[in-house]
């Protein structure tokens, strides 16, 4: 294959636009010794005679137009890639790849995302649903770029693998059955749900922040049923199974036989953080989208 060199196909280009060997030589800031030679050794790497002797100056040849047809097509591609490349560098075009919990997905990379689409629609989000644990191994690995976790269940803020930053303080309401005693009740509490039967998932994130909400608040709770869906969740809840702690995020789609109650006096809150591998926030694709999502998390209430 022959071994095409840019610089002095930019050197024939010249030539031809300026006509004559000293004219190309100076718009080069090169010598007109140095401009032949070049165009020479051009010519002995192609195989080709690219220069003709036309009376005291020298002309193009049939080969060295066929050249030039290729050689717009090499630059205009350059010019191309030099274009994209300045539009990566300031990270308005690439992907960044995320990994988010299943109730972040649709509260905060969603509208994260429409936000970049609209305001730079060559940078792709490629997303990914994970909970914490696998969020942050498919970060270490590299198979993202950026995780959405919960704080409670993240490697801690002395981990010098990543980089944290805080996103939300989710607010976790009371989920319980319309026609339950309490779901109207002026100032509710979580203690006084200490009777309860409840409904959280055996294992797991939200187990753990279930069990630790209700320990502040003086009780443990009675798992009454086990589920760890939303859907399942509030589907239960709904049919007077019992009552659950839900976090504002994932009570959007909530049915209509479910009171949501927020509990004023002792909320308890779960914090969203998102996460890199340290030193990769100041990528410009990734600090698009860590714009972005501080927005969608300020839409929905400051941490």
């Amino acid at each position: 294959m022959t071994d095409w060199d840019v610089r002095k196909l930019r050197i024939l280009r010249t030539l031809h636009e300026r006509g004559t060997v000293r004219a190309a030589a100076e718009a080069l800031s090169m010598t007109p010794s140095a401009v032949s030679q070049q165009l020479a050794n051009l010519a002995r790497q192609l195989g080709v005679e690219l220069l003709e002797a036309h009376g005291r100056r020298v002309r193009l040849t049939g080969a060295a137009h066929l050249v030039l047809r290729h050689a717009d097509e090499v630059f205009a591609r350059l010019e191309q890639a030099d274009a994209e490349l300045t539009a990566y560098r300031r990270g308005e075009i690439g992907r960044v790849r995320i990994g988010a919990f299943s109730t972040a997905v649709p509260a905060l990379v969603v509208p994260a995302v429409r936000q970049l689409r609209t305001a730079h629609p060559d940078l792709e989000v490629q997303v990914r649903e994970a909970e914490a644990a696998q969020a942050y191994e498919l970060l270490s690995s590299g198979d993202v770029d950026l995780a959405l976790s919960l704080a409670a269940h993240a490697p801690t803020a002395r981990d010098a693998r990543f980089s944290r930053v805080p996103l939300l303080a989710d607010p976790l309401d009371v989920a319980l059955p319309a026609g339950h005693p309490l779901a109207a009740a002026p100032g509710l509490r979580l203690a006084e749900l200490s009777g309860e039967p409840w409904i959280f998932g055996g294992s797991g994130p939200w187990s753990q922040i279930t069990l630790t909400a209700c320990e502040a608040a003086g009780f443990v709770p009675e798992q009454a049923h086990s589920a760890a869906g939303w859907t399942a969740i509030l589907a239960l809840v709904e049919a007077g199974m019992g009552v659950a702690l839900v976090p504002r995020m994932a009570a959007a789609e909530r049915p209509a036989g479910v009171a949501m109650r927020i509990l004023t006096a002792d909320q308890p809150r779960r914090h969203v953080i998102a996460a890199v591998r340290r030193g990769a926030e100041t990528a410009p694709a990734t600090a698009r989208l860590l714009t972005a999502l501080r927005a969608a998390a300020a839409a929905r209430g400051k941490p």
